[in-house]
């Protein structure tokens, strides 16, 4: 199975307990998580009350071996600017770190599991919302 990528949403609700989200994390054989998502989570957790506590928990979550983190490369870049020229000539455009996330996970050949409708917009990206969706 390939592995799969989280989005921000995907390692919240996985935080919170979401059924969903929990079961992808805990069947998953290899999970990823972008430099993006971990930017976007590490602001999260500096305007939050919890941010000691909350960067702990990241950092236990990345220490898995399951866990891979994805540096952004020129090879991302490259995808990026792709997937935004595609998104602009459909007039549908989707927030900038998004793209950043989903050319990630396409560089790295892995399914995005996400909450965002929006990623449906990116072509070649398989999105995921529950373990049963990420089955062949």
């Amino acid at each position: 199975m390939r592995p799969i990528s989280l989005d921000t949403n995907a390692y919240v609700n996985f935080k919170r307990g979401s059924a969903p989200c929990v079961e992808i994390i805990n069947r998953a054989e290899r999970l990823l998580i972008s430099s993006t998502v971990i930017g976007e989570l590490l602001a999260g957790f500096a305007c939050g009350s919890q941010e000691a506590r909350n960067r702990e928990e990241l950092s236990q979550f990345l220490a898995s071996p399951r866990v891979g983190q994805c540096p952004s490369s020129l090879a991302t870049a490259d995808t990026y600017a792709l997937v935004y020229r595609d998104l602009r000539s459909k007039g549908r455009p989707i927030p900038t770190n998004d793209i950043w996330i989903a050319a990630s996970a396409m560089e790295m050949g892995s399914i995005l599991c996400s909450f965002d409708e929006h990623f449906h917009q990116v072509d070649g990206l398989r999105i995921i919302r529950s373990w049963a969706e990420a089955l062949p």
